[in-house]
């Protein structure tokens, strides 16, 4: 099945942790949404939604995987309840495309929140390594967070991002 992540799941190892047979396929959007870091995750900080307005102006950039839909357990139990599963139409360079993806429910949803800065660096640094248009990076790269109080959690986001950079450098230098 194909999958459209537009957060911290376009990380490639990210999603890894979570979904251990995950293949890149490339870059997609999603048409009449906009993405906001309002969605309550579990703790208390914002987590990416893509919010459907209908404006066909408004466009969410992300990357595109191919999983094994058997082993979405985990993928589902770290998403969690505030999101809902569903399959929408993206565009990708080669046309449009049937995917799977994650749209919060809107009593998960509170525009006060504000994500930790280990979060932003996963959509960030996903985004980088998907090619997505500079100024949606820019865009990503504007938004402002907050420090994790969590310095555990904070951490093991950490290694992830650093592991993440390691085998960035790794592909480069062949």
């Amino acid at each position: 099945m194909f999958y459209f992540a537009y957060g911290s799941n376009m990380l490639t190892a990210r999603l890894a942790e979570r979904v251990p047979t995950v293949r890149p396929v490339g870059r997609g959007w999603l048409v009449g949404h906009q993405l906001h870091f309002h969605l309550s995750g579990s703790d208390e900080s914002g987590k990416c939604n893509v919010l459907h307005t209908g404006d066909d102006r408004d466009v969410v950039h992300g990357a595109v995987y191919e999983l094994d839909a058997e082993r979405l357990d985990r993928l589902h139990a770290a998403e969690g309840p505030p999101y809902a599963f569903l399959e929408l139409e993206i565009g990708t360079p080669e046309g449009p495309l049937r995917a799977a993806t994650y749209r919060g429910r809107a009593e998960y949803l509170d525009d006060r929140l504000v994500p930790f800065d280990w979060y932003c660096d996963f959509v960030v640094h996903g985004a980088r390594e998907h090619g997505l248009p500079a100024d949606y990076v820019a865009a990503l790269e504007a938004v402002v967070p907050r420090a994790d109080p969590d310095t555990a959690r904070a951490a093991m986001n950490r290694r992830i991002l650093r592991h993440n950079a390691t085998n960035v450098r790794r592909d480069r230098l062949g």
